[in-house]
């Protein structure tokens, strides 16, 4: 999973960048600090490999990941090449979905680059950024399937698509909540359109206002967020530097003494498995304990593809059993002779938590 943190300059992208991925990235109080994107991966986290670990006595454990790409500040005007914008346009096509960190805090000391702290302008700002160049793809798609759909009448339904998508969008209606059909959405994910993918906005407050009631700021955003079904995390990136600056027992006792029970990285992992519809499986060893992430939906060949290829390919049937079966039982053989490993075929729907092994022959 890839996950694209934008927004204006200065409203806390590379602190929380630095933050989370624990990189050192240049975090300046100026536009454009970031000008080719920094990806930093970062585990999941998920106690459920930890237990597993000893429970097989694995020699490591291999949590899933995501990679998380800083890219540069986009301004008014970026879809022109304002501020270098086309550059960084390039780099959201490329993906999974869009972490919008928006300020939520004032300091005379950070400057805006708009003079004010007003989060839906700043908002909106960037996503007309998204929705004009969207319209320079589709326009130039237009055009071309404008001239070939006279020797090709099969193309007429890409065509209507395009000009649908173009009257949408040229209204700034949203069009990821639009339905599509099977063939609309293949041709869809042709387009990669930037106002398609999905948004998370992270409320960027300071260090004080993250345990109190929203503040005007993260309410308004929150507001906008309901109306295009989008999630919306609070986090402080200045919490979340010196968070990363500790180990694992000193974070949790830094969390716990302010009250907080999980950092603003565990909830914007948890937003973004909710908002891409997201799960873990896990796989269990002696050589390693292992969390693999698929799309809710997938039947088990599918999710054995995730593995390897061949695994989908040569799927005979997969041995499942439900994580908290497992550990209630103590070990796989005591969960077998109770009857709750069983034995799945082609059709099974792989649900999160399901510890498996599966069966291949190519």
């Amino acid at each position: 999973m890839k996950l694209g943190i934008v927004g204006l300059p200065n409203v806390g992208k590379s602190t929380l960048f630095n933050a989370i991925t624990n990189s050192q990235v240049e975090a300046a109080n100026y536009p454009f600090a970031t000008i080719e994107p920094n990806v930093g991966v970062v585990n999941v986290p998920d106690k459920r490999l930890n237990v597993l670990s000893e429970m097989f006595n694995s020699i490591k454990i291999v949590p899933a990941t995501i990679e998380f790409y800083d890219i540069a500040g986009l301004v008014k005007g970026a879809s022109e090449g304002e501020g270098l914008g086309n550059q960084f346009l390039a780099n959201i096509r490329e993906v999974d979905a869009i972490v919008h960190v928006v300020r939520c805090f004032d300091d005379s000391n950070v400057i805006h680059v708009d003079g004010s702290i007003d989060p839906v302008r700043d908002i909106e700002t960037i996503k007309t950024e998204l929705v004009l160049s969207d319209l320079e793809v589709l326009e130039k798609r237009r055009d071309k399937l404008v001239k070939a759909v006279k020797g090709d009448k099969g193309l007429q339904a890409e065509l209507n698509l395009v000009n649908m998508l173009i009257e949408n969008l040229e209204s700034f209606k949203p069009i990821k909540n639009l339905d599509f059909d099977e063939e609309e959405i293949k041709l869809l994910k042709s387009f990669n359109l930037l106002s398609m993918k999905k948004v998370i906005y992270v409320a960027n407050v300071s260090e004080d206002d993250i345990l109190d009631d929203d503040n005007i700021y993260v309410n308004a955003v929150k507001e906008y967020a309901k109306e295009e079904e989008s999630e919306v995390v609070k986090v402080s990136a200045e919490i979340e530097s010196q968070i990363s600056q500790l180990e694992e027992d000193e974070a949790r006792e830094f969390l716990s003494d302010l009250g907080l029970e999980e950092s603003g990285l565990d909830k914007l992992i948890k937003s973004s498995y909710n908002l891409l519809d997201l799960i873990s499986y896990l796989t269990a060893g002696e050589t390693e304990s292992r969390a693999w992430t698929i799309k809710k939906g997938y039947k088990a060949p599918q999710a054995a593809g995730v593995i390897h290829t061949d695994f989908e390919r040569g799927f005979i049937r997969a041995e499942v059993v439900s994580y908290d079966d497992l550990i209630e039982s103590g070990s796989m053989v005591k969960a077998k002779e109770k009857g709750l490993v069983r034995s799945e075929g082609k059709e099974y729907i792989v649900k999160d938590g399901d510890v498996i092994l599966f069966r291949f022959n190519v």
